[in-house]
């Protein structure tokens, strides 16, 4: 395998070579970090990199997965390089929140989702981008460079994820962590062409600062596949005493999820609605190509999407 291909790589197959010590977390992290040093200047995907802690991570995992007997123990993603929206704290680290006013501003703290990441084994590469406070659809926060898509630097990533999603999709990182409150995730996921989940409400903790919005936000993944962001999900959702809220742990995990094997779907569509009346022409014309072209896209593309979207519809 070729570093482009390694890169853009699923993380849980990082993770299985990882273990299988095929390739070791400091030679996927330079990886990433190389990367990030090409590409970052053109897409502002990252407001902070964290190159010297990233490369000390990976180098004592390095010398940890030499010394274990059963990489079976490791945690799911030990050694998987991820980044973190700069609107939740990693200790010791700057911590701007997208606002020229905090950019000096080094976090004492880890966020709670950080410390869960961090459990999960990954090794932090550094803040990506989001709009100021993320309170933006785009990334564009004064004092501070325009995030772009990877995929046409005159479009926009989104946002307020906008640094993650793009991060995710031009082999920055192996996934992203973002969060979302009116479509933070979802509209940078959608930009970007990546998958992204805004997870119900009481689903992952928002220790130890708390809730300020009654669930409206939440900390969600994105990720290049379906199974990397519902395993990142696992990663991030649990109770922390204290929660005012919290949803029951589910009968299986996220991941497994995926995996299911259900019956097929039936999607309706409408172009008339009583008593409004039918819809002009060419606006049913849009809607039922539309719906043609999606349905080509589903059946070719979108089970595992498809599937685990209805998973956490049940839940």
């Amino acid at each position: 395998m070729n570093l482009v291909d390694l890169a853009f790589s699923p993380a849980l197959q990082q993770a299985q070579l990882i273990r299988s010590r095929q390739i070791s977390p400091l030679e996927l992290t330079e990886l990433y970090l190389n990367r990030i040093e090409q590409f970052n200047p053109r897409l502002g995907s990252y407001f902070t990199v964290m190159t010297d802690r990233a490369i000390a991570q990976a180098q004592t995992q390095t010398e940890q997965l030499g010394q274990i007997q059963d990489p079976t123990e490791l945690p799911p993603f030990f050694g998987v390089p991820i980044s973190i929206k700069d609107l939740n704290p990693v200790m010791g680290v700057r911590c701007t929140y997208g606002s020229r006013a905090l950019m000096q501003q080094e976090a004492t703290d880890d966020d709670g989702v950080v410390s869960r990441i961090r459990q999960g084994g990954f090794v932090l590469l550094g803040k990506t981008a989001t709009s100021e406070i993320g309170s933006m659809p785009y990334t564009e926060p004064e004092g501070f460079p325009p995030a772009r898509n990877p995929w046409n630097l005159d479009y926009t990533p989104g946002g307020s994820s906008g640094g993650a999603a793009a991060a995710a999709a031009a082999g920055l990182c192996a996934l992203s962590q973002g969060s979302d409150g009116g479509g933070s995730v979802r509209g940078p996921a959608f930009c970007c062409g990546v998958v992204g989940i805004k997870p119900a409400r009481g689903r992952v903790s928002h220790a130890p600062t708390g809730d300020y919005q009654s669930g409206i936000s939440t900390n969600g993944p994105l990720a290049r596949n379906v199974a990397d962001a519902a395993a990142l999900l696992d990663v991030m959702a649990g109770y922390t005493p204290g929660d005012p809220y919290w949803l029951p742990a589910p009968e299986i995990s996220f991941r497994e999820a995926t995996q299911l094997k259900l019956a097929p779907l039936k999607i309706a569509m409408a172009t008339q609605v009583a008593p409004v009346g039918q819809a002009a022409p060419e606006c049913v014309q849009a809607v039922e190509q539309t719906a043609h072209h999606w349905l080509i896209w589903a059946i070719t593309w979108s089970q595992p999407v498809l599937i685990l979207r209805i998973w956490l519809t049940r839940l």
